[in-house]
Formats: structure tokens, C-alpha cells, sequence
């Protein structure tokens, strides 16, 4: 299926520069909320005893929930919310299992009797200590999954293609990990999975696209790497399009269907997908240009290449025949 009809390159590098700005001054904006907001983690990696319960009746009493657990010195610094609808309320508390008590159900409903009829619908427990080893091991996750798609794009193309896939996947982290502390988005197990998904989904879009021109500097006449570039994107722009509506629609499904409990989620890929569509054309791309990549030097280490395999076959062949 084709959306856009090939008859002319868009030029693509045209625009790199103005949204090689937009992308850094993006990037600058989301590292300075890292480095001043900061993230807002769930206990997964704060640690502390998270409750979610469901009332019968059509709307949780929040102001009497929390007078009620105020009066319990375990849950002093507690937060109740709304969860996903108004009868179902999530309480927060940085105690962990080994202050509060093996129960904390029975605890919780020993409290809130008063409150009206509900249901303890789960109970989880993280301690700091195992908290910031989920944090840590999560960290060194996205780092290994980094360097392991560099030496991979490196051995697959060559180093500059690398270091361009790596930027991008950089670039697209960093954004959607502003929009994540931009948006008040909680930072739990889920919220990295997005982040891992995220870093393959984008390189997956990333190396079709230098697939195409890697292609193309071998089929394309045209000396000009922008020229290239320009026109392998453009034959590939219907797929890329495609592709990127289709997930983004089953995310937003998700994300619009799919109960607070996956919001966390959906929503970091939601704005993984759309930046990483965005990055392998304006971002990628462009950094071939920027690193110095050489269509010449290219298309001769690729005819040395071809004769030498050439020449393999011929002395393969003769040996074959007993003619060596």
C-alpha cells in the first residue's frame, strides 16, 4: 500500500538543520527535568506498600479515608488517590513490610471499616533496599541494551551508521523521559519495559531506513549523500508511515481502554513512537552527513569487497575442476 506516490525525492536534508535545533533544544528541556524535577517513582523503586481498594458504592469517601488513616501511626505519610474510576482508590505509603506488618490487608480494613463497604483488591511491598536495586539493575538494563545495539549496527554496517543509531536512540529516550516527569507519569517496572520496548522499536525503524540507503548508495547515481538519503527515505516514507499509525493506534487502544494500571506504559510508548519516527529521518539520517560519510569511499570498499569475492569463486571453481 502506498501513501505517498514516488515521484520526486522530498528533500529531507533540507530540514535537518531546523529540526536538529527543535531536537536539541527538546533534549536540553527534558535533561534539565531530569536534573531539577526529577522522576516520580512508584514503589517499585522507592519502595514503600501500595494498596488499591474498590468501594460498592458509586464514589469512594477519599476525605474520610484519609482522616481514618491518619489516625494509624503506619500510615501517617499516606496518599490516597482515585484510581482509574471513583469508586476504586489506590492508597501510598513509603513504609515497607517489615514496619507495617505481615496483614496489611486485615490492617487496612481494620482502619477503614468505618469508611463503607470495599474490597481489597491488591497489596504490594517493595522495601528501599530492593527498590534501589530494581532501580539500578533497571539502569544498567537500558545501558547494556545500548551498547549491545552499537557493537550490533557497527558489525552490521559500519562505525558512523553506529554512532548515528545510538544518537537517535539517545535523543528518543531523552525526550520521552521529559515528557514522562513533564506529564507527572509514575516511574515503576512498567514505565521501563515502555523504555526497553521503545529502544527496539526505534532502532527497528532506524536501520530499515539506513537499509534503504546503504541500498541506494549502491543503486543511486547521484554522488551527493544528501541526494541519496533523500530519495531512499522518500521510497520508504509509505512504510514508515504505516507502520508507526498502526502501533500508535493499538497503544492509544491501550492507553485510552486499558485502566490506569497500564497508563504508565502506553503512554511512554506513545511518545517513544511518534520520536522515534521523527528521529530516524531528522535525526539519523543527518548525522551520516554530519560524521563525514564518504559515498565514494563507500562504493570502492564495496567493489573491493565484490571482486574479492569474485575472485574466491573463480579459484573455488578451478579447484573444484582440478584445474588449480
Amino acid at each position: 500500500m502506498e501513501l505517498f506516490k514516488y515521484n520526486k525525492p522530498i528533500n529531507f536534508m533540507g530540514w535537518s538543520r531546523n529540526f536538529g535545533l527543535l531536537s536539541l533544544v527538546l533534549v536540553l528541556l527534558s535533561w534539565g527535568l531530569i536534573f531539577t524535577k526529577g522522576f516520580n517513582y512508584g514503589i517499585d523503586f522507592a519502595g514503600g506498600t501500595l494498596i488499591q481498594l474498590r468501594y460498592d458504592a458509586p464514589k469512594a469517601p477519599l476525605k474520610k479515608i484519609r482522616e481514618d488513616l491518619k489516625k494509624s501511626q503506619a500510615f501517617q505519610d499516606a496518599t490516597v488517590t482515585f484510581f482509574g474510576s471513583d469508586n476504586e482508590v489506590i492508597i501510598r505509603t513509603k513504609t515497607s513490610s517489615g514496619s507495617v506488618g505481615k496483614d496489611v490487608g486485615d490492617e487496612v480494613r481494620q482502619i477503614l471499616k468505618d469508611t463503607g463497604k470495599f474490597e481489597v483488591r491488591r497489596v504490594d511491598m517493595v522495601g528501599p533496599k530492593i527498590g534501589g536495586e530494581l532501580k539500578e539493575k533497571g539502569l544498567m538494563a537500558m545501558v547494556l541494551a545500548i551498547l549491545g545495539i552499537l557493537i550490533y549496527v557497527s558489525l552490521r554496517f559500519e562505525w558512523r551508521f553506529a554512532l548515528a543509531s545510538v544518537a537517535a536512540l539517545v535523543h528518543d529516550v531523552s525526550i520521552a523521559t521529559g515528557a514522562i516527569i513533564l506529564f507527572g507519569i509514575e516511574v515503576n517496572l512498567d514505565t521501563l519495559a515502555a523504555i526497553l520496548t521503545l529502544l527496539g522499536y526505534s532502532l527497528n525503524d532506524t536501520i530499515i531506513v539506513f537499509d534503504r540507503i546503504r541500498e541506494g548508495i549502491r543503486t543511486i547515481k547521484d554522488p551527493d549523500l544528501a541526494g541519496i538519503i533523500n530519495e531512499s527515505i522518500t521510497r520508504t516514507l509509505s512504510r514508515t508511515v504505516l507502520t508507526s499509525l498502526t502501533t500508535f493506534f493499538v497503544v492509544l487502544t491501550l492507553d485510552l481502554f486499558g485502566g490506569e494500571i497500564i497508563h504508565s506504559f502506553a503512554f511512554t510508548l506513545m511518545v517513544g513512537i511518534i520520536v522515534g519516527t521523527y528521529s530516524s529521518i531528522f535525526i539519523a539520517s543527518p548525522l551520516l552527513m554530519w560524521l563525514g560519510f564518504d559515498v565514494k569511499a563507500f562504493r570502492a570498499k564495496q567493489a573491493e569487497k565484490l571482486k574479492r569475492e569474485k575472485e574466491k569463486e573463480k579459484m573455488r571453481a578451478m579447484y573444484e575442476q582440478g584445474t588449480l
